[in-house]
């Protein structure tokens, strides 16, 4: 057997089941796609875009890499930043981390890993800027989940301090980037609350965003679809 049949089998299936809902979905789907949402997630295995936001292939353009990091440097995320602003003018970039992700983990932990340590070492300078937040909190569970929302907060900031979404606001396209966490435990995401559509909210909001955390974190909150 083909060591890949299973994926092989699955794909048959779920085309059959899409097809059976709507004939002409992969018509359409072939002519274009213009999605709104520019998701920036974390690599993890548990953490598929479209499928825990139950939307349907090319509603969202996705990028993924470890810990869901925006840097200033990574050539292949800002070029996906850009063709998603630029080309498909969409109207939201998510960046969206999770509890439990082990890059955030391996950072809080200062463990050794390799060359992707290089990598981890922008969360580590996230750890650091909160450093004294984060040695105040007694208990290790509660440390690390605050550390994966303050990630993502700090990955806002650091979209929107790009030249693409700067460049987009100056030429008054519309566009927002958000914040959100995903909870692996029961398949919730929770809203950071952090969301800045212009230049000039940028400082407020990512303080007030940052406030929150420090005043409890987003874990205990009800996700954004119960409240």
């Amino acid at each position: 057997m083909h060591p890949l049949q299973s994926l092989f089998d699955g794909n048959r299936s779920w085309v059959q089941k899409m097809k059976a809902h709507d004939q002409t979905f992969f018509d359409r789907l072939a002519e274009q796609q213009a999605p709104e949402y520019l998701w920036i997630g974390c690599a993890d295995s548990r953490v598929p875009a479209t499928q825990i936001t139950n939307m349907l292939p090319g509603s969202i353009f996705v990028h993924r890499n470890v810990a869901n990091l925006v840097i200033h440097t990574d050539l292949n995320c800002l070029a996906v930043m850009q063709y998603a602003v630029d080309v498909l003018q969409v109207k939201h970039i998510i960046i969206c981390g999770h509890y439990g992700c082990g890059g955030v983990k391996a950072a809080l932990m200062h463990s050794r890993l390799g060359l992707i340590d290089n990598w981890i070492q922008h969360i580590q300078d996230v750890a650091e800027t909160h450093a004294t937040y984060l040695e105040s909190l007694k208990d290790e569970r509660t440390r690390f989940d605050r550390l994966c929302e303050l990630n993502v907060i700090e990955q806002v900031r650091n979209a929107c301090q790009t030249t693409i979404i700067q460049g987009a606001w100056e030429r008054g396209q519309t566009l927002s980037v958000h914040g959100v966490i995903y909870d692996v435990a029961d398949g919730l995401l929770r809203d950071l609350r952090v969301m800045v559509s212009s230049p000039d909210q940028l400082n407020s909001v990512y303080h007030a965003a940052v406030e929150a955390i420090h005043q409890g974190g987003a874990a205990n909150r009800p996700s954004q679809a119960e409240t």
